[in-house]
């Protein structure tokens, strides 16, 4: 999806759910901004790691580079998110995912977020660069990920 429309379900090839808590909610009786972004960080994380990859101990580990969210309805405790991930670009050294989150039995995602790993040296004397490639193991894991226009 590239374009600016409200995401589907259908836009997405992973799922799990996150469980909301009390504390997600703020005055406003909604999710605070801040617990979409950890919904973001754990998804792509437990992804990468229910599927095999150490991410602790590769030679390249992914930072964040970049995280927005894009908010289309309210989201709140005590109910469930369904989290969808798809990946956007996969880079010689970056992965750019799209995470689609939704409350209910709706179609259309009530928030999505966009999450840019950038791989780089996990060695003290490496510096922290980007290094290329993504470790084949994470590349491996995301290409099943992609979305047609990949």
């Amino acid at each position: 999806m590239t374009d600016r429309t409200r995401p589907t379900r259908t836009d997405y090839s992973a799922w799990r759910t996150a469980t909301t808590r009390w504390a997600d909610d703020d005055v406003y009786g909604h999710m605070n901004n801040a617990a979409y972004f950890e919904i973001i960080d754990t998804a792509v994380n437990a992804h990468l790691v229910e599927a095999g990859v150490d991410v602790r101990s590769l030679p390249a580990i992914g930072i964040v580079a970049e995280v927005s969210c894009r908010y289309f309805e309210e989201m709140g405790f005590p109910a469930p998110v369904d989290v969808g991930l798809a990946v956007e670009r996969l880079g010689t050294s970056s992965v750019v995912y799209r995470i689609g989150m939704f409350q209910g039995q709706g179609d259309q995602a009530n928030a999505e977020g966009r999450f840019v790993h950038v791989y780089v040296d996990n060695t003290v004397t490496g510096g922290r660069r980007p290094v290329v490639p993504v470790p084949p193991e994470v590349r491996t894991v995301v290409e099943a990920l992609a979305t047609p226009e990949q």
